[in-house]
């Protein structure tokens, strides 16, 4: 009885996101199926579909914006050029602000899969530059006739980390959003970050730019949109942070409503039943009519 009831809930979640424009979002490009924030993982999310193409910025020692969630390379899935492991204890040693991205770019992300994603395609590959990531995306959305993606871009930044794993927010932005004017797709992003100091950059410098506080706390909607000096496009709680109550506070404030990150068709559903605007998945394909 359970597999003709998740399909129902899937073609329940078809029909509810179809009525709505819902904005499908690619956590990460597509985590669940493809290594994390790598080209094929940007363009598995393309062919299933997704609107927004989720994704983390780090900034290597020579300033160039790359796609990574982790500040260093992670020893889960990370290994060396050589084929090698990196000992988990030494994880940290291996900081992306601390080495030129031509050095980063030589380690494997792919080849041995994620344990905590049986489903993540086995595959060599590396982690690309943002702009290398954008001029891909762009080109396969064209050649495969795809409406062109929205990118969501994660600041990753924290107090604790200024100038050790990350520039500080302003340099971090200064050198984030030259890459986004100059491949012309300003039009087209949000930035999103748990820490208020890069939306309030981004807000000042670039106002149109959609921002997306995201929130993981249980402080409530007015803790969190106070942080902040300006009111964010976006409200990016926790999957399970959100309620019937909090979506309505959102919209009668003119702020749109993202969680993430949610992995089944059920939550989807319940989700899409709260008339939230979208959400962040690591499978796409729960949400994919092809």
């Amino acid at each position: 009885m359970q597999r003709p009831l998740f399909f129902l809930l899937i073609l329940s979640t078809f029909s509810a996101a179809a009525q709505r424009s819902l904005d499908v979002q690619g956590h990460r490009g597509c985590r669940g199926l493809m290594p994390e924030n790598t080209i094929p993982a940007m363009r598995k999310a393309q062919d299933l579909g997704v609107t927004t193409l989720e994704m983390d910025i780090a900034i290597s020692q020579d300033k160039q914006p790359l796609l990574s969630h982790d500040p260093f390379l992670n020893a889960d899935f990370v290994y060396r050029p050589d084929g090698s492991a990196i000992p988990k204890a030494e994880e940290k040693n291996y900081r992306i602000y601390g080495m030129p991205y031509r050095e980063v770019r030589r380690y494997d992300v792919g080849s041995h899969g994620n344990p905590k994603f049986p489903r993540q395609q086995k595959l060599k590959t590396y982690k690309p530059l943002l702009a290398e990531v954008i001029d891909s995306a762009e080109a396969y959305a064209r050649r495969k006739h795809l409406a062109l993606p929205r990118y969501n871009i994660e600041t990753k930044v924290s107090p604790e980390g200024d100038n050790q794993f990350h520039p500080a927010p302003e340099e971090f932005v200064q050198l984030l959003m030259p890459v986004l004017v100059t491949k012309k797709v300003l039009d087209r992003v949000t930035i999103q970050s748990f820490d208020p100091r890069t939306l309030e950059v981004v807000h000042r410098l670039y106002p149109a730019v959609q921002t997306a506080l995201l929130v993981e706390n249980i402080k409530g909607l007015e803790y969190n949109l106070k942080r902040l000096t300006f009111k964010p496009s976006i409200y990016s709680p926790a999957y399970k942070l959100v309620t019937p109550d909090l979506v309505q506070s959102c919209h009668q404030q003119g702020v749109k409503v993202i969680p993430w990150t949610v992995n089944s068709a059920a939550e989807i559903n319940k989700l899409i039943e709260q008339q939230v605007d979208g959400v962040i998945t690591d499978y796409p394909d729960l949400l994919s009519a092809k």
